[in-house]
């Protein structure tokens, strides 16, 4: 049994799936997403606070918002990257496995086609022994 952990492969299955889910609704522009996603905040935001407030806060968590949705955003594609970059080292990895498999059956079946052809063999000239052929 391995001793190694399976908490990292989980936890990037769980990071994965969630920027799938982010790509898939994003429909494949994640920028326009996180644009998206940082309007919708500040507008969250905009909604909460009293409007007595000055403008200018409004537009100072408007900011922030954006700010903090590009942040994210970079996280997010720097997570794909990284991911990509694993499932492409590992698809490598499974491609040179799958080679030396198939290499080591071919060896393993030209053997064994040997054996049974050089029994064939010594059980023909047996046989014809038996019969009187030379």
């Amino acid at each position: 049994m391995s001793t190694k952990s399976r908490a990292p492969l989980a936890i990037g299955a769980v990071v994965a799936s969630g920027v799938g889910y982010y790509l898939y609704t994003a429909g494949g522009n994640p920028g326009w997403q996180r644009s998206s996603d940082a309007h919708r905040a500040a507008a969250k935001i905009e909604s909460k606070i009293p409007t007595n407030y000055p403008t200018h806060t409004t537009h100072k968590a408007e900011r922030e918002a954006t700010r903090v949705g590009q942040e994210v955003g970079s996280k997010i594609d720097s997570a794909v990257t990284s991911v990509n970059r694993d499932l492409s080292k590992a698809k490598h990895e499974t491609e040179a496995l799958a080679k030396q498999a198939k290499a080591d059956t071919l060896k393993k079946i030209d053997e064994f086609d040997r054996t049974v052809e050089e029994k064939a063999a010594k059980s023909k000239s047996y046989l014809s022994s038996w019969f009187g052929s030379k």
